[in-house]
């Protein structure tokens, strides 16, 4: 097929979640946690960097890794892992990498001449006596640290705040000198946690965590993941420190509240924390945010949106699609992995979205792969049962009149074709006992014209899906 761009939009057996996306030199560059495949915690492997030409979202490079869990000096043993970065050009025109580590109340900065070359650990946030940030009387912990540079004033943007935890007030901004690491001005808080949201208007997506701050214009845009976990929302102010004002939210990993094609509170996927941001690529805007695989939340990845930013400054929420580094919908022909999922879910929506981290367990299917963390294997769908659906988004059909799927496992049943996800069968694919992949086609005639696709299994045993085909 020609090259088209998909979601994820990196490599299947890629897992870069908690995505900052900057365009630098005509590239875009997207720095991330690394999840590991079959992980057991969050963020275990080193920083890599990824790019691609800011008029190709299809042609993504792996820059390889720029900077090692034990490149820290407090980190030598590894014991400590890298959550989540973000990277600014400073005055000097190099590039600097600001990160926690896992057991660390405090930011570390590390620093590069080149937007994805090996960083080098450069030093820690500190107050100008030389206590570090996070150390002081009245500090927060830090985490997930944002930065915004303009022109001789650093904006840095941290937090984390659970549901009624009284001790954290919400997302801080500290001020640094243009050196990166000095405190100008110490911490204040921009966006309430849940404890602290009383009349503030941020009621039901307080803060609680992912900072991440773009400027649009004239306007400051604080992107943050709520309370509800799933969700990315934003606020916005004319000031950076000051005034911030909820206004919405801009993509959930379980599509919930969004109700262009379904009741806004059903959820669609399974969702889990989320972290991202925004940014404008060839004169068009996108949100990147992250989705969870394998069962798990220990091994997500990124995700890209097409987003409008309206003339009131308001960003409507966007599905979460098969296509969106596409720009449009994909071709509705030929062969299509099954891990370009948008929508997977079990029988009954509601009674397969308990909540976050509910969903983990071996009723549920789940998008995941053969082999070892780093293997380069093609992702699928395991463990689609009874009632199981895998949709996705959207396809631009003309002339198509067969369906062919490749599937392993189960006991027998069949695959029915529907084009909504609450929609009538247009067509059903008999499938038998397989204990190897095995292609079934039907003859199913899809109307022209722009649609999703969704895949249901009725039958026995667990079947697990790795590509159809339109013909």
């Amino acid at each position: 097929m020609m090259k088209q761009g998909f979601n994820p939009y990196l490599p299947s057996f890629e897992y870069i979640p908690d995505g900052e996306p900057y365009v630098f030199d005509n590239r875009v560059y997207v720095y991330g946690s690394h999840d590991r495949f079959n992980g057991y915690a969050f963020c275990q492997n080193d920083y890599v960097c990824w790019s691609a030409p800011v008029t190709d979202l299809a042609d993504w490079r792996n820059e390889g890794v720029i900077y090692k869990k034990t490149d820290d000096p407090k980190n030598s043993d590894g014991g400590m892992y890298l959550w989540a970065p973000d990277v600014a050009r400073g005055s000097d025109g190099r590039y600097y990498l600001f990160y926690v580590l896992d057991q660390q109340p405090i930011v570390s900065v590390a620093v590069c001449d080149t937007p994805a070359g090996k960083y080098e650990y450069y030093g820690d946030v500190h107050y100008p006596e030389g206590t570090l940030l996070g150390y002081q009387a009245g500090d927060e912990p830090q985490f997930d640290p944002a930065v915004l540079v303009e022109g001789n004033n650093v904006y840095l943007y941290t937090g984390f705040s659970l549901r009624g935890d009284v001790s954290r007030k919400g997302a801080t901004v500290t001020i640094l000198e243009s050196d990166m690491l000095t405190i100008k001005e110490g911490p204040k808080v921009v966006v309430p946690s849940d404890s602290y949201s009383k009349g503030t208007g941020f009621e039901g997506h307080e803060f609680f965590e992912a900072s991440s701050m773009r400027k649009v214009g004239d306007t400051y845009y604080f992107i943050y993941s709520s309370i509800n976990y799933h969700e990315l929302c934003y606020a916005t102010s004319n000031s950076p420190t000051e005034g911030f004002a909820y206004r919405g939210t801009i993509v959930s990993n379980s599509d919930t509240f969004i109700d262009s094609y379904k009741p806004a509170e059903q959820a669609m996927y399974f969702g889990g924390n989320n972290h991202g941001s925004i940014v404008e690529i060839n004169n068009s805007w996108y949100v990147f945010y992250h989705r969870h695989t394998n069962g798990t939340s220990f091994s997500r990845q990124g995700c890209i949106e097409p987003i409008q930013i309206l003339k009131d400054g308001t960003i409507p929420q966007v599905e979460m699609t098969s296509c969106g580094p596409n720009g449009g919908p994909l071709i509705g022909r030929g062969e299509y992995p099954a891990y370009l999922a948008c929508n997977l879910f079990w029988r009954d929506v509601e009674a397969s979205m308990p909540g976050p981290g509910g969903w983990m367990d071996d009723r549920f299917p789940k998008i995941t792969q053969d082999g070892k963390d780093g293997d380069e294997e093609i992702g699928y769908i395991a463990n689609m049962r009874d009632g199981a659906v895998a949709g996705f988004k959207y396809f631009d059909c003309k002339g198509l009149s067969q369906i062919t799927i490749k599937a392993r496992g189960g006991w027998g049943g069949a695959f029915e074709v529907m084009t909504s996800w609450d929609g009538p069968s247009i067509g059903s694919i008999p499938v038998k006992m397989m204990n190897e992949w095995k292609e079934y086609s039907a003859d199913i005639t899809i109307p022209d014209g722009v649609h999703a696709l969704y895949f249901k299994y009725l039958g026995y045993g667990s079947v697990s899906l790795a590509s159809f085909a339109l013909n």
